[in-house]
């Protein structure tokens, strides 16, 4: 990317690198916010409040607010449960069993559900080279699996199962907007509508279930790194979307690899995690297969993140907003 001399223009490179780090932060956040036992479906429902706060704000400010005619609520109810709720519910269980940074290289394996669901549905075509790149994907999860020093405790493998339904979650959810489309709405109004659904949705279900929790009757460091969890998302999230229009749908989807590097780097820096040699080739071997699998440029998705907003498919395809 170049100006119209010949000086390079770092600036959208050094954006994507901030991005990658805030977004990458969010998985240790994550761990720290069920640090004290507090249940998902409380989580999930302030964490929406934040983000609709912060989106809504900015929808207005952009003169694109929330659409309520019933038109887009199909929409709005599949991002929800499968881009918000269900995911995040066995993330946040996980995020509790597991190590960040195994939850940082396992959300990684996004593109490598997508592949298939995207093959059934008829979005993208066969292809060799993308098949043995879903093929690196599934052994790099074997890795993180199958030898007893992969992981601090044996009995964790059980929870990596788990922790994959949040990737395959939110695979079927980009496949299907791919499929639908967003029905003129962009990124952010979809969010927002999906994030004000997920509110109605997990309120009622996190009283009735127990899961309820008042982040303000004693903000500690779990409240604090849900607040900067969902305040992340909102700030790193716009300045995505503003990305996708100047520099393009394919450069802005490469953070997905800086968010998983970075959330391994973030767990060891603020977390003291410490992994064996199979996690670093299991991390290796991922990031080659989710390179292979990466959808062709022009009718690119971007990779989905924990909680990271939704596919503007419209405005990717024509690579602006």
């Amino acid at each position: 990317m170049r100006h119209s001399g010949t000086r390079p223009d770092l600036g959208p490179y050094v954006i994507l690198l901030a991005m990658g780090a805030g977004w990458g932060l969010s998985v240790p956040l994550a761990k720290l916010a069920v640090s004290t036992g507090h249940q998902p479906l409380g989580l999930i429902f302030w964490q929406e409040v934040v983000i609709v706060a912060m989106l809504g704000m900015i929808c207005a400010l952009r003169g694109r607010p929330l659409r309520l005619d019933r038109r887009y609520w199909r929409l709005y109810l599949v991002i929800a449960l499968c881009g918000a709720v269900l995911p995040d519910i066995f993330f946040y269980f996980a995020s509790a069993r597991l190590p960040a940074g195994i939850m940082a290289i396992v959300i990684a394996s996004v593109p490598i559900f997508s592949l298939p669901i995207a093959l059934a549905l008829g979005n993208e075509h066969f292809a060799w080279k993308r098949l043995a790149g879903l093929g690196f994907g599934l052994v790099g999860i074997l890795l993180l699996i199958g030898p007893d020093a992969s992981l601090p405790e044996r009995a964790m493998a059980v929870f990596i199962p788990v922790a994959l339904m949040a990737p395959l979650l939110y695979a079927t959810e980009g496949n299907l907007v791919a499929k639908w489309g967003t029905d003129g709405l962009d990124s952010m109004q979809v969010i927002l509508g999906a994030a004000t659904l997920g509110m109605v949705i997990t309120l009622p279900l996190s009283i009735v279930t127990g899961q309820w929790i008042n982040p303000l009757a004693s903000f500690g460091v779990p409240e604090l790194a849900l607040a900067a969890s969902a305040g992340l998302h909102g700030i790193v999230y716009a300045v995505y979307v503003w990305l996708v229009g100047r520099a393009g749908s394919v450069f802005a989807a490469q953070t997905s690899y800086l968010v998983t590097g970075f959330g391994v780097i973030w767990s060891m820096l603020l977390l003291g995690e410490r992994y064996s040699l199979w996690v670093w080739l299991a991390l290796s071997i991922m990031m080659i297969g989710v390179a292979m699998v990466q959808p062709r440029a022009r009718n690119s998705l971007l990779v989905r993140q924990p909680d990271i907003g939704e596919h503007d498919v419209q405005a990717q395809r024509q690579d602006r907003i």
